[in-house]
Parts: C-alpha cells; sequence; structure tokens
C-alpha cells in the first residue's frame, strides 16, 4: 500500500466515524423524541410539544424564576403555582395526565389517584426509579437508588433497624435532644419573657442531634460532623444542579468540584472508622448496641453460608451509603415537617391552643411515654394536615424499564412518569372546595376518610417502596412538638416572610422567625 494513501484512509475512516456520530446525535436528540411523542399523541395524550435539546427546560426556569419573585399572602396555602409552577400550568392547560419533556426525554405527570397508586405498587415490575448519578455520587448511593433483588435483599436487612419495637427504644435520645434545644431557647428568653428565634436551623440541629444519637449512640459527635458536612454537600450539589447534568463535569477540577470530594472522603472516612470498630466489636464477641447502626450490622449477619458459617451480605461501602442516605432524608424530612407546623399552628392559634390543651392533658409537663403516643388524636390530625399542605418531598420520579399499560396509555420504554405529590395533595376534586385550607379536622376518622379516594395521601410514598423511615419521622415529630407544646406559646414574627422553596425538599426560603413565650 502506497504511503501517499494514508492520509486519504484516514480521512475517510475519520469522516465516516463522524458521520456515525452525527447520526446516534440526531437519532438521540431528534428522531427518536419525535416517535416518541406520535406514539404518546396518538393515545389521547396531550402536554408540550418537543424542543430540540432542551425541551421544556427554558420554560420551567422561567416559571420558576417568576413564581419566587414574590412571597406569598400570610395564611396562603395555595402554593403549588409557587413550588411547581411548570407542573401546575401544564396539568390546568392539559389535564391531569399530560406530556412534557426533560431534554429528550418524554415526561409524563400523572395526578390521578388511583393511577398512581396502581404505578407504586407496581405488582408487575414496569417501573423503577430513574438513575441521578451525581446524587449518588457525591450524597447517597444507598437503598433509594437500588432495584430489583439487590433493592429486595438491602430492605430486607434494614428493616428490622425501623420496626416500631425498635423506635421505642429510640425515645430516650429524642428526648434528651429535646430537653437541650427547649433549654436554649429558654435561656434565649431571658427577662423579657419573649424573645425571636428562627426555628428553621433550630430545628434542624434537632433533627441532626437525633438522628446522630440514635444511629450511632457514643460516637454521637462524630455523627453530628457527618450531619454538618452532608447539609454543606447538599447546599453545593443543588448550586451546580443544571451543570451536573453534563457528562464529566464533577470530575471538572472547579473549586466547588474539588470541595465537594473532599466533603465525599471525609464523611466517608468517619462512617467507615465509626462502622469498623462495631464490626471489629462484634468479631470480638461484644455485645452490640442497640442503635440503627448495631441492628443493621446484627441483621447484615444473620445470613449463612453452605458451610454454616455467618457471612455479611452488605459490603461496609454499601453500610456506608446506608448511613450517609437516613442522615439526609431522617433528619431533612422531620426538620422541614416540624417547621411548617410551628409556622402554621403560628398562623392558626385556635389549633395551636387545642393542641396544647391535649398534650397537658395527657403527660402535664412530664416526657411524653410511647405507649401514650397513640392517643395524640390533634396533634397527629395537625401533623397529617402539615404534610399534606407542605409535603416535605413535592414530587416523585419514576421511569418505565418495559412497556407499560397503565390508565390505557401504552408506555414505551424509557418514559420518565411525574407523581407531583403536592398537585394531588392539592386537588380540589380529591379533598374538597376547602382544599387550600388548613383544616386538620378532615383526618379526624383517619387517613383513609379524610379525601374522596383512597391512596390519595402520600407524604412517604406508597407500595412496595414507602419511606423505610416513616415511622421514625412521626414519632420523632410527635415527640418534639409535645415538648415545644409543653413549654412556650408562640407567634409569627413580624420578621417573617411566607415563601416556601423548593430545594431537594421544601423549604422556607427566609428562615422561619417565631416569637416564642415562656408558659
Amino acid at each position: 500500500m502506497a504511503l501517499s494513501s494514508l492520509p486519504t484512509m484516514f480521512c475517510g475512516v475519520l469522516g465516516l466515524v463522524l458521520l456515525c456520530l452525527v447520526w446516534w446525535l440526531l437519532e438521540l436528540l431528534w428522531w427518536k423524541p419525535r416517535r416518541l411523542e406520535q406514539l404518546l399523541r396518538a393515545q389521547g395524550l396531550t402536554g408540550t410539544s418537543y424542543q430540540f435539546l432542551t425541551g421544556d427546560l427554558k420554560d420551567e426556569n422561567l416559571l420558576k424564576k417568576e413564581a419566587m419573585s414574590r412571597p406569598l399572602p400570610l395564611r396562603c396555602h395555595d402554593i403549588a403555582p409557587r413550588i411547581l409552577p411548570f407542573h401546575y400550568k401544564n396539568v390546568k392547560a392539559h389535564g391531569k395526565t399530560c406530556l412534557s419533556w426533560s431534554g429528550p426525554i418524554p415526561t409524563v405527570a400523572v395526578c390521578d389517584p388511583g393511577l398512581v397508586k396502581e404505578m407504586l405498587s407496581d405488582k408487575l415490575g414496569y417501573f423503577g426509579k430513574p438513575q441521578f448519578p451525581a446524587v449518588a455520587e457525591m450524597l447517597s448511593n444507598g437503598l433509594a437508588q437500588y432495584e430489583g433483588d439487590k433493592w429486595v435483599q438491602h430492605r430486607r436487612i434494614i428493616n428490622p433497624a425501623f420496626s416500631l419495637q425498635e423506635m421505642k427504644q429510640t425515645l430516650p435520645a429524642f428526648s434528651a435532644c429535646c430537653e437541650e434545644m427547649v433549654s436554649r431557647w429558654t435561656e434565649c428568653l431571658c427577662s423579657k419573657g419573649t424573645c425571636e428565634v428562627d426555628v428553621w436551623p433550630e430545628l434542624k440541629k434537632l433533627t441532626g442531634d437525633a438522628i446522630s444519637r440514635t444511629a450511632f449512640s457514643s460516637s454521637y459527635l462524630q455523627g453530628r460532623r457527618v450531619f454538618e458536612l452532608l447539609t454543606e454537600q447538599t447546599k453545593r450539589l443543588v448550586s451546580t444542579f443544571w451543570t451536573i447534568l453534563v457528562p464529566g463535569y464533577l470530575y471538572l477540577p472547579t473549586k466547588n468540584n474539588r470541595r465537594m470530594h473532599q466533603i465525599k472522603k471525609e464523611i466517608e472516612s468517619i462512617l467507615r472508622g465509626i462502622i469498623g470498630k462495631r464490626v471489629q466489636e462484634m468479631e470480638d464477641g461484644i455485645s452490640t448496641k442497640q442503635d440503627i447502626l448495631g441492628l443493621m450490622l446484627e441483621s447484615n449477619m444473620r445470613n449463612v453460608d453452605e458451610k454454616g458459617q455467618l457471612i455479611p451480605v452488605m459490603t461496609i461501602e454499601e453500610i456506608i451509603e446506608h448511613c450517609k442516605l437516613f442522615y439526609f432524608a431522617g433528619s431533612d424530612t422531620t426538620s422541614i415537617l416540624l417547621t411548617w407546623t410551628m409556622v402554621l399552628l403560628s398562623m392558626h392559634l385556635e389549633w395551636q391552643v387545642s393542641a396544647r390543651k391535649e398534650v397537658l392533658g395527657l403527660f402535664g409537663k412530664n416526657k411524653p411515654k410511647y405507649e401514650d403516643l397513640s392517643q395524640l388524636k390533634t396533634v397527629t390530625m395537625i401533623l397529617h394536615e402539615v404534610l399534606r399542605l407542605y409535603p416535605p418531598a413535592t414530587l416523585f420520579k419514576r421511569k418505565t424499564y418495559k412497556e407499560a399499560d397503565i390508565g390505557g396509555v401504552r408506555y414505551p420504554s424509557g418514559v420518565i412518569v411525574d407523581i407531583p405529590i403536592l398537585l394531588i395533595h392539592h386537588d380540589p376534586d380529591v379533598w374538597g372546595s376547602d382544599v387550600h385550607e388548613f383544616r386538620p379536622e378532615r383526618f379526624a376518622e383517619g387517613i383513609a376518610k379524610a379525601s374522596k379516594f383512597q391512596g390519595a395521601f402520600i407524604p412517604f410514598s406508597s407500595g412496595p417502596r414507602i419511606c423505610i423511615g416513616q415511622n421514625f419521622a412521626m414519632l420523632e415529630a410527635k415527640i418534639a412538638l409535645c415538648t415545644i407544646l409543653q413549654h412556650f406559646e408562640f407567634e409569627l414574627a413580624p420578621t417573617y416572610t411566607h415563601a416556601p422553596n423548593l430545594v431537594i425538599t421544601m423549604e422556607p426560603m427566609h428562615g422561619a422567625p417565631i416569637n416564642l413565650r415562656a408558659i
């Protein structure tokens, strides 16, 4: 072969590679989305039209920016247009099952409680959770990210640590954390008898301390450091939300990326040390501590191989990821629930008075006992109504991993399904014309009779993948609220601005300043 022909051959091969690349990109970014759009529209679905590459991201950002530009009036609980403005607008225009676009991926919002219940039960295995590599990399690649047999196996191992009986053992730790918070607030009152406290960071500290103690017992201070680092990591990850969608972005040597990798290494180093020490104690025959970590490690060692020897199913790395998830989900959910509960009880003082009367009638100024918590009817109704109006998680996502027939529509593999919890919780067809009013009495006969459709109340999801920590969160919320009501009356401070804000969960954008008064 003549040497002079090599450049020609090289150019030919390069041209062929580029042609294949262009063809692949056109298939991914134009032809495939257009085919899927035609398929879904042919079955009666309506919604937005596909826009090349970006889909509806530009419109979502504009609507979000506009919604966030001004606060809501006090006592206004019609928050869906502010928190999920794009979904709200799309559902209003196109119905409770409608089409939109996450870049080139078709996304179907489903707001019908019956269809949602069917999808979340997923008895035929049509749906899975979409994977978010950046979240898994920097926050947690634990139970929430797993699928299939691995999820089943790990859920079975972790379940014992979150049983009602084991939750009873966490009560002293919860109470101790609440007493420390009450002491801080009492000192703040000083001789004035009243003071202003931003309860949002205070309640985050409370739940962070609680999960540290209940998960790691004697390693509580190390656990608190993990919580602080995860809080910083979450803020940094959210600040780069759109850029992390670019493949490989997290590995660019930016200042923020370097710090996130440092945080990740420090968290894993702390947890590896705590877990390694516990494993060694177990191997040495030292009794397992009855905290979440101890129970999880004990359950992990109940598997026997063919020789009759105990073997762990989860690796140390997997246990580390589960611990990170417990921190993030366990502390964030409860602190947000408590924050909005205090805000709403400050807006609706008649319910605060009613709840305090119930708590003082049952417990006086004594610590609540686990056995008596089931008698908290008013407090439970209030917490449920807060979870309905201000659910910490406002939207669940699922993905079809094989062709699925839901509600008479055949969804091909690869479609994202959005379940806007907030829109379902604020739907007047489901809850009545008073849907945007704070009316805890709607839960007087329990969750099942609170709405017109069973399965419409899903703050912790439902079906097999219902939140494993829901009992933990509700127990902690009841203990904390009872303790606060026993010691303080509270109302909104003049500096309070009603501006719910969706970050990962729904937070008060400008904090939650509240005036406390000792009783």
